[in-house]
């Protein structure tokens, strides 16, 4: 007899009560490094704790939990996702992933599987990149791919990335001690809600994840010429905001020409705004995404050829920065296909799909084998307070993830 609802409901059960722990009353937010973050991690270590898992905060402030096997010399396959969140949150962006590897090896030392592996839960600390625009900071540490130029980076209130990392008893000059080398990776597992409609329009629970869009991000600046909005004549006019805002739209209408591109300008701030004044420096974001790696580089060639063809015609001085870019990721073909057996096993109809959103797997993708498994959620909704998943959707994805577990046990060999 299965008890994969119950073991679902105990899931949602944590989730909940990591819910409550925010840095703002009315919605869910813990970004890292702060005091709820560090709150909720705790609250993470002590249920690795009660499982029997060997656990550590590593310095860059990732909760991290081992497994073991008998062979002290064998490979470590890793499950992760995050634990921070953006801003006003949903509750299972992350933290469900991180909840549902633990159930995994609860089961594992429940049933006293033999590994002939060594298990690594890992809860990341930033994958969000909120507090200082810099995503992925745990899973690049792991992967040992973490950039020291970003120490210096600051938050809001002007506290540095290594300040925070000493507040909270890590030590900058020990990260890279916190990697696990390239040859004792077996490989890496992450559950994630899917952040897309695709599984709630077909009335299916899981999915496997084929792929991971790359990413392009940059910051862009429209330096115009403020003025007083009832002298300057229109003609003659050097205004940053409908500079801004014809890009803007001729982004959008670029992104609607090729199918294979979304493109999103997801922030713009008008600096010294008023009603009466005429904007003279405006700046925004570009958030520009594909699957295949030729196409996202051309359309960020010819999208910020625009800009500048916009700019020429309206006389603004444009500035651009490209802050953060990713290669599209493939996952591992034998990891692929075990997951599409443990799905049919399970007895659900195989799908698979193109995550558009990033994830941890992207950088740890340059040191293993990579692979992913979708739940559906509610509408396709996530990074919104509605943001929510059926306990039995998480049930069926318990057993997927049984089943795949155990079949990497057989096997024991990626390559």
């Amino acid at each position: 007899m299965n008890n994969f609802s119950e073991r679902a409901e105990k899931i949602v059960q944590r989730i909940n009560e990591l819910a409550c722990i925010s840095e703002e009353e009315k919605c869910i937010t813990r970004t890292y490094g702060t005091k709820s973050f560090v709150e909720g991690r705790t609250k993470v270590a002590q249920w690795m704790k009660e499982a029997g898992l060997e656990t550590r905060v590593d310095h860059i402030g990732n909760i991290r939990g081992r497994l073991l096997s008998a062979d002290p010399d064998a490979k470590i396959f890793v499950i992760a996702s995050h634990i921070d969140t953006i801003i006003n949150a949903g509750k299972f962006d992350g933290p469900l992933g991180v909840l549902m590897g633990l159930d995994s090896l609860e089961e594992l030392i429940r049933s006293k599987t033999e590994l002939p592996f060594h298990i690594e839960l890992i809860g990341f600390c930033d994958e969000e990149g909120c507090r200082f625009h810099t995503a992925y900071l745990g899973s690049k540490a792991v992967a040992g791919s973490f950039d020291h130029a970003v120490l210096d980076t600051k938050d809001a209130a002007g506290i540095s990335l290594e300040e925070v990392i000493r507040m909270n008893g890590g030590d900058v000059n020990q990260l890279s001690k916190d990697a696990i080398a390239g040859e004792d990776w077996l490989g890496y597992f992450e559950i994630h809600i899917e952040q897309g409609p695709v599984l709630y329009e077909k009335n299916i629970p899981v999915a496997v994840v084929s792929a991971i869009a790359g990413q392009c991000r940059a910051g862009i600046v429209f330096n115009g010429e403020a003025g007083h909005a009832g002298t300057v004549p229109m003609n003659i006019r050097k205004d940053a905001l409908a500079c801004a805002a014809e890009f803007i739209l001729a982004v959008e209408r670029f992104a609607n020409a090729h199918e294979s591109i979304v493109a999103t300008i997801g922030k713009t701030h008008i600096i010294h705004a008023a009603s009466n004044v005429i904007p003279g420096e405006v700046i925004c974001s570009l958030d520009l995404r594909s699957a295949d790696d030729a196409k996202l580089a051309l359309a960020y060639k010819e999208i910020k050829e625009m800009a500048e063809a916009i700019c020429g015609k309206r006389s603004i001085i444009l500035e651009w920065n490209l802050v953060q870019q990713a290669k599209p990721v493939h996952c591992d073909e034998k990891m692929v296909d075990m997951l599409r057996q443990s799905v049919n096993t399970a007895g659900y109809e195989v799908v698979e799909i193109v995550s558009g959103a990033g994830h941890d797997a992207v950088p740890v993708s340059a040191v293993s084998p990579v692979a992913m498994l979708f739940v559906r959620c509610f509408k396709g909704i996530s990074h919104n307070p509605a943001e929510d998943v059926e306990v039995k959707d998480i049930a069926a994805a318990i057993q997927v993830s049984d089943n795949f577990i155990q079949q990497l046990i057989k096997t024991n060999n990626l390559s």
